[in-house]
């Protein structure tokens, strides 16, 4: 990748379908800062639009794109267009849960606002083909979580919470 291509900016298409996210104040401001930093970190570029619903409309897209008939706190659809030279890449879809992502935080004593970030972070690295199902592959993608959301103040998610060595969890933040 070009170092103008890892410098350039990267643009989001954002909606808020539930107006509860407006709690954390600023969605489009945490989501670009949050978003800016990771790409960043990540020496990428280019668009991708992020969904602010609800456990409904998760549970409608985890059946639909993952067989899996419940709701989940965030999911990822890494985009399959050709990259087209001199246009910035379409990297796909990120789509967070409401009641997940903040049951979830109250669950794990965390600040709402953080946990988003690491949800954001999450559902980005997705985009740019990281996984976490192998071991192998968390161990790649788990710590760039962790150097990110430190970058921007956040603990390490990983260090404590359900999803820290909880055979009872699946896979920590939704796919």
């Amino acid at each position: 990748m070009s170092d103008a291509r890892a410098n350039a900016a990267l643009s989001l298409d954002l909606r808020v379908a539930d107006p509860r996210w407006e709690a954390l104040g600023d969605v489009d401001a945490l989501a670009a800062h949050v978003l800016g930093r990771a790409a960043v970190r990540m020496k990428t570029s280019g668009e991708l639009a992020i969904l602010f619903t609800n456990d409904a409309e998760m549970r409608v897209l985890n059946s639909q794109w993952r067989g899996l008939d419940k709701p989940t706190d965030v999911l990822s659809f890494p985009s399959d267009q050709p990259e087209i030279p001199g246009q910035p890449q379409y990297l796909g879809d990120v789509a967070l849960g409401y009641e997940t992502a903040l049951r979830d935080a109250e669950t794990m004593q965390r600040p709402f606002p953080g946990h988003v970030s690491h949800l954001l972070i999450h559902g980005f690295l997705h985009l740019l083909g990281y996984d976490h199902i192998e071991t192998k592959d968390a161990q790649v993608m788990e710590p760039l979580e962790t150097e990110i959301l430190a970058g921007l103040g956040w603990p390490d998610p990983y260090a404590s919470g359900p999803y820290a060595g909880d055979p009872n969890v699946e896979d920590g933040p939704g796919s």
